[in-house]
């Protein structure tokens, strides 16, 4: 009997929680999004969630 190949897809969820001050939500997002771009912050093994396994299409 032959084999089947399936596609599991492996995601892993990494969170940090930042407190921006700015005058609006936009604008928080924005200096988050910054220094996330700029490797100012940059999430590790420290910041892992969760890891899930789902079937992949």
């Amino acid at each position: 009997m032959e084999l089947k190949v399936y596609k599991i897809e492996i995601r892993e969820l990494l969170s940090e929680t930042l407190e921006i001050e700015a005058n609006d939500l936009k604008e928080a997002i924005s200096k988050a999004k910054k220094l996330y771009d700029n490797e100012k912050i940059i999430l590790s093994e420290q910041n892992y969630i969760n890891t899930e396994f789902k079937f992949s299409h």
